[in-house]
């Protein structure tokens, strides 16, 4: 695991990759936007937007804030700042899912600005439903850290270590994606369709994060590939306060990976819906596929995983309580579509 993947340098912007006591190594800010603008402009590029990339609008942008670090970076109060390897992954993930949607609305004659204005009201309701949903589930913990309601306050909003639930990330994202679909008067069901594999490569770049990050992590394994997490990770601080490791001991006891099988598991079925989209009978039929698969794994993963506690009386985790209920609707979506549009023709054969 890896938290913090390096610290940026303000006060020398322009300095190399420097290794620090505390394991952490810096790198200069100006590098920092050099390597980020370089990466927007491959990203526009190949997603057809070449001419965004030479206006001179683009440019100058990029200038201003390359020449605004190099003079104010070092006459800021802080000299440096962490970058999260969470986070990271995540955004990484938002930006392939992106880039493959309007890649599949191309493909289709579908227009891909409508998932570029999509992407935003995604990102905010996906960000705010996954932090609700954690908040709920991790509102103990919470109280338990905060001495006061300023506090409290901060530790609600505070994403620097993660603290995104998956599952309320989804529904959040769900409110977010019908909400744009009714303002805009566009059909939810065949969009949904186009962007179903988008959402499990989201899931597999973000289950990285989480390796990274030491969240979401297994159970004990005896197997070849077990885990270990070192002393001050976010999971050995938490098999330490149940009782499962001694405080003092350097390392967890091996654990199944299940961030890795997430990963896996997310990236299999953006490749599978991704394809089952060309052999789909009715609008929404991808998209139901998606939500009776996710959960059936889902549920399997969560009984080697260890981060989560059963709920209402039962062995259940939340998420597994989550899962279900999702794949009710999924099989509920797919039976609906069967019996509205009995005895009509598929989408290929319309086409």
């Amino acid at each position: 695991m890896r938290q913090v993947l390096f610290e940026v340098w303000l006060k020398q912007p322009w300095a190399g990759w420097t290794p620090q006591q505390e394991g952490v190594e810096l790198l200069g800010a100006g590098w920092v936007v050099l390597l980020l603008g370089l990466l927007y402009g491959a990203y526009q590029f190949f997603t057809g937007h070449k001419k965004e990339v030479l206006a001179a609008s683009s440019w100058g942008t990029f200038l201003g804030i390359l020449l605004g670090v190099t003079l104010v970076g070092p006459n800021l109060p802080i000299d440096r700042f962490p970058i999260f390897g969470y986070g990271v992954m995540v955004l990484i993930g938002f930006l392939f899912a992106i880039a493959f949607a309007q890649y599949r609305s191309k493909q289709v004659g579908q227009d891909p600005e409508i998932i570029t204005d999509l992407a935003f009201w995604i990102l905010v309701c996906g960000i705010a439903g996954g932090r609700i949903a954690y908040l709920v589930q991790y509102r103990s913990e919470l109280m338990a850290s905060s001495k006061d309601i300023s506090q409290l306050l901060f530790n609600a909003v505070n994403l620097s270590n993660g603290g995104l639930v998956l599952i309320g990330a989804m529904f959040g994202a769900a409110i977010g994606f019908f909400s744009f679909c009714h303002i805009r008067k566009i059909p939810p069901l065949p969009l949904v369709d186009i962007i179903t594999p988008s959402i499990f490569i989201g899931v597999g770049f973000g289950r990285i994060g989480c390796l990274l990050n030491g969240c979401c992590f297994g159970d004990r394994c005896d197997l070849p590939w077990g885990i270990c997490f070192p002393h001050g990770s976010t999971t050995f601080d938490v098999l330490a306060i149940r009782g499962f490791v001694e405080p003092t001991a350097p390392y967890t006891m091996p654990l199944h990976p299940t961030q890795v099988y997430s990963s896996i598991n997310g990236f299999v079925l953006a490749l599978v819906t991704a394809q089952m989209y060309w052999y789909r009978r009715h609008p929404g039929d991808t998209f139901a596929l998606g939500c009776i698969l996710y959960p059936m794994t889902r549920i399997l993963l969560e009984f080697i995983r260890a981060d989560e506690m059963g709920q209402f009386g039962t062995s259940f985790t939340i998420s597994q309580w989550y899962s279900v209920g999702i794949l009710c609707f999924g099989i509920g979506l797919l039976l609906r579509n069967r019996w509205q549009h009995a005895g009509t023709r598929s989408p290929s054969a319309a086409s």
